[in-house]
Formats: structure tokens, C-alpha cells, sequence
């Protein structure tokens, strides 16, 4: 008895990602590597599959009912697939203290998380991350803000802004407030979405949580403060002098938005925002999140210093900051705004190599070949259907030049190239072929 059919469909927050949207995410990647590898980090590969004691413990409850548990039958080990790029970071630098510091890295890979899945926001999707350990300098921060900026802008965002903060001066807001160590957590989520909800909405989710009615007073003030950058540094050291891990945040801002300065970033790519707040516990410093205007799709990337988590590994902590580069949303955003450069279309394949009779495969497969070692993208078409058919395939696929080899060509030594998109076609030397489309790419 024949097996039942099993329906093809995939679970929910799962992708396939079809070729011609694997060119695309694969020319993101592309840019987001070399601009790591320029700043000199290194790649790293970690197993999808980490101990469950290595992740749990480390990123906030809300976080880690997200984790993915995996196992087999007969396993003694409890296992779950990574959340995130970083422990499996920090484990790594515990594990092999061989490795020298400042050890910088940059993986790229996928991290899995029980979602509930919404646009941009996927159950298995990837990272890439840029990471320093081992150095407490703002130096390394400002370095980190310094790759997003050139990642972002090498790929045409034109209107980004990073915002930045501290948790130091997070936790000298919530003293300078009086709130209540236990109420801090309440506090740093209702003040995180004032530019959702506004002012009048942080005061009511405050008055819900229960803050006092002194610090929800004390609080608002605060969260009034605008101006630029040294403007609202400059009313924060003055309001929070008294209190010495506020006055350290804004020092440490204050020294990042410099060296912004000396790389000639643009301050209107960076602002500093007060009531910016991450959601994973481990972040001890600057903390930094980047949002576009068009579309509305949540931060892009997102970061900052964690300078604890390797110590939940060893006896003693090392510094540490990076980032995450949030591909997926940002591949989103390029799709929506047709921010892609035409170059990178729906194939890989540059040039289509027709087939005519079986008396002349061998020159087909010659002229192919050719092309190839002149380092050109060759397909080569398989069936002896008509040229027209040959041509509407090549249309259809996005293959922009096609080399015709038929009897008139051979017996001249010569093959017949088109130029789809323009509609000319030229007969050139078999030796000069790749020059002509290489020709023809310079003009695109």
C-alpha cells in the first residue's frame, strides 16, 4: 500500500529562502563581512546546540522562556539551541584562554527563538554579530558605533539614527528618582516606551507599577530634557552630580560622542537617548540601538557593553561590547524601499550559453568553459529546444547576456552575444567574448 502523501508546509515562524531572495541576503552578508574584516574582527563558528547551563542564567526571565529545548532519545545532557550570538561568545573566550585579547570576532549564523512570529520577527532567523572582549577602553564602543555606521551606509541607508545610552546612567536615573531597587525593572520598561506612548503615557503605566508619587514627579522632569547631544549630557551631569554611577554613564557617553566626532560621523547618524533601554539583562554600560524612519520595523541593530557575562564562565570577569547587525529586518527594509542595486537580480548567472544540434555541443561547452576562467558566471543551456525558447529562459531567469553559438558562428570562429536589456547583439572573436560583456557590465 502506497504511503499517504505528506502535505509540504513549514512550521510557523520558518522560512525556505528561494534563490532569488538568497542573492540578495547573501550580497547583505557580503558588505556586513567586509566591513567587519576592514575593522580587523576575526570569524568565529560556534555549534547551533549549546548545554542548557550555559544559556540559562543569563538573559532576563522574559528572555529565556523564549529558548528552544532540544534533545533525543537516550541523551543525558539537557540541550537547547542558541538564543543569541553572545554567550556562545563568552563561553568560548572562558573556554580557550589562550586566545589573545582585545580577542575580536564576528559570527554570523542562526539563533532560534519561540516568537510569536510577525513581520520582521522570525523563529529562526540569522545574526551578525562584531564583538570585543577584553578591553574596557570607549575606544572599542566607539568602534563598534563606527562599523554600524559604515555597514548601514555602504548599503544606502540614508536616513538611520543610532541611539545611545547607558545603563549607568539608567541606574543613577532610578536613584535620583527613589525608586525602589525592586520597582527598577517597572521603571526602565515604562520609560523605555515614551516614544510610543508618549509622556502621558509613562506617567499612567508608572502610577500602574505602582513608582511613588515623589519619583514619578522627579522622574517626568527628567524625561523632559531635549536639546543636542552635549546639550543633554551637559543637563544630566548637572542634575544627576550627585550621583556617582549616572555621572560615570554620562562620562562614558561623553568620551564615545567624541571620538564620533573625530570620525567625522554625522551627528545627525547618533543622538543620546536617555530613556533608551535594552531588554537583556547583561548589559553593564553603553548600550546602543539603531532605528530607521521608513519603514516602522523596530531597531536594525542593537548592542552594547557587557562587561559581567564572561565572568559567569570564569573566576574573574574581561570587558566586552558588540553588536548585533538584525539582517533579516534590515533585508525587509531594502526589499520595501528597492534599496537593492540593480546588479543583484533574481540569479547568479551572468551569461547563458545556447545549445543548437548535437554536432555542436562541444562548442557550447568551449565557449562556456571560456567565459568561466574569465572569471564570469556561466549557465549552460541543457535541452535542444528552439532559440527563442533558449532566450525566453534567460529573460525569465534574469540572465542579462546570452552567447549564441550556432553554424554561422562556429564556421566564422566567432559567437553571437545579446545584450537582453538593451536588445543589440554583436558577433565578436570567441577570445574577445568575456571583454564584450565585461564591456557591457561597465555601462550598466
Amino acid at each position: 500500500m502506497p504511503a499517504a502523501k505528506v502535505e509540504p508546509r513549514l512550521p510557523r515562524g520558518m522560512r525556505d529562502i528561494l534563490p532569488d531572495k538568497m542573492i540578495r541576503r547573501e550580497y547583505v552578508i557580503g558588505v556586513i563581512r567586509r566591513v567587519f574584516e576592514e575593522f580587523g574582527f576575526e570569524p568565529l563558528q560556534t555549534p547551533a546546540i549549546e548545554l542548557e547551563e550555559t544559556l540559562l542564567g543569563k538573559y532576563g526571565p522574559d528572555a529565556e522562556r523564549l529558548i528552544y529545548n532540544v534533545g533525543h532519545s537516550g541523551g543525558k545532557e539537557r540541550l537547547c539551541l542558541r538564543y543569541d550570538l553572545s554567550v556562545p561568545l563568552c563561553r568560548v573566550v572562558a573556554q580557550y584562554p589562550e586566545l589573545n585579547k582585545p580577542f575580536k570576532r564576528y559570527q554570523i549564523a542562526p539563533v532560534w527563538r519561540a516568537e510569536r512570529p510577525q513581520k520582521g520577527r522570525y523563529r529562526e532567523f540569522y545574526q551578525c554579530d562584531a564583538d570585543t572582549v577584553g578591553s574596557a577602553s570607549m575606544l572599542a564602543d566607539a568602534e563598534t558605533l563606527n562599523v554600524i555606521y559604515e555597514i548601514l551606509t555602504r548599503l544606502g541607508f540614508k536616513q538611520f539614527v543610532i541611539n545611545l545610552n547607558d545603563r549607568k546612567l539608567l541606574n543613577g536615573i532610578g536613584q535620583y528618582a527613589g525608586v525602589p531597587a525592586a520597582q527598577l525593572g517597572s521603571l526602565y520598561r515604562a520609560i523605555d516606551k515614551l516614544s510610543r506612548i508618549g509622556l502621558e503615557g509613562v506617567e499612567a503605566e508608572l502610577r500602574k507599577n505602582d513608582i511613588p508619587e515623589e519619583a514619578v514627579r522627579r522622574l517626568l522632569d527628567l524625561l523632559q530634557i531635549q536639546g543636542d547631544n552635549r546639550d543633554i549630557l551637559d543637563r544630566l551631569e548637572a542634575l544627576l552630580a550627585d550621583y556617582p554611577a549616572a555621572r560615570e554613564g554620562v562620562a562614558e557617553l561623553r568620551e564615545i560622542a567624541g571620538y564620533l566626532q573625530v570620525l567625522e560621523i554625522p551627528e545627525r547618524f547618533y543622538q543620546i537617548v536617555p530613556t533608551m533601554v535594552r531588554g537583556l539583562d547583561y548589559y553593564t554600560g553603553p548600550i546602543y540601538e539603531t532605528v530607521v524612519e521608513e519603514p516602522q520595523i523596530g531597531s536594525i541593530t542593537g548592542g552594547g557593553r557587557y562587561d559581567r557575562l564572561v565572568g559567569m564562565f570564569l573566576e574573574r570577569s574581561l570587558p566586552a561590547t558588540g553588536t548585533t547587525i538584525g539582517i533579516e529586518r534590515i533585508i525587509d527594509v531594502m526589499t520595501e524601499l528597492e534599496m537593492f542595486p540593480p546588479r543583484v537580480g533574481a540569479t547568479v548567472a551572468q551569461v547563458l550559453v545556447t545549445r543548437f544540434s548535437p554536432a555542436l555541443v562541444g562548442d557550447s561547452l568551449q565557449v562556456a568553459r571560456d567565459l568561466r576562467r574569465a572569471g564570469l558566471n556561466v549557465e549552460l543551456y541543457f535541452e535542444e529546444d528552439a532559440l527563442g525558447v533558449q532566450i525566453r529562459y534567460a529573460l525569465k531567469k534574469g540572465i542579462p547576456y546570452v552567447a549564441i553559438v550556432g553554424p554561422d558562428e562556429v564556421a566564422a570562429g566567432q559567437v553571437a552575444l545579446r545584450h537582453l536589456a538593451l536588445g543589440q547583439q554583436v558577433a565578436v572573436a570567441r577570445d574577445r567574448a568575456a571583454a564584450q560583456v565585461r564591456a557591457w557590465q561597465q555601462q550598466a
